[in-house]
């Protein structure tokens, strides 16, 4: 993976609405600029009935069983009332070390200091 295509399509992702776990997973998101981010601070009914009404929108579930468990609910409640789930982001993430949402900003700004000292 090409990690300029991960930052583009992280620019591109920006304004769309992100679903996550936890506060984490929304701090480390909202470091590398998104701005509508969604938590499960409710129970998980209530958040599709929240989301229902979106367009398009992330699913950024971590890529541990637990998570991919979520994303599978989230995915299908969503699509089934007409959601475009964007799956571009969380694919490319795939291909990266990195299998809990909160470690991605960290994960990249390591790859920017690696950058700086070569």
């Amino acid at each position: 993976m090409n990690i300029d295509d991960l930052y583009q399509e992280i620019e591109n992702s920006k304004d769309l609405t992100v679903l996550v776990e936890g506060p984490n997973d929304k701090r480390s998101l909202e470091r590398l600029g998104f701005r509508r981010v969604a938590t499960l601070n409710k129970p998980l009914y209530s958040i599709v009935e929240q989301l229902q009404e979106e367009e398009e929108l992330l699913i950024l579930t971590d890529l541990d069983d637990h998570g991919r468990k979520l994303y599978k609910y989230f995915y299908g409640e969503l699509t089934r009332r007409g959601v475009r789930v964007n799956n571009r982001l969380r694919l490319m993430i795939f291909q990266t070390p990195v299998r809990h949402i909160e470690g991605l900003a960290h994960f990249l700004e390591r790859l920017e200091l690696a950058a700086v000292v070569e």
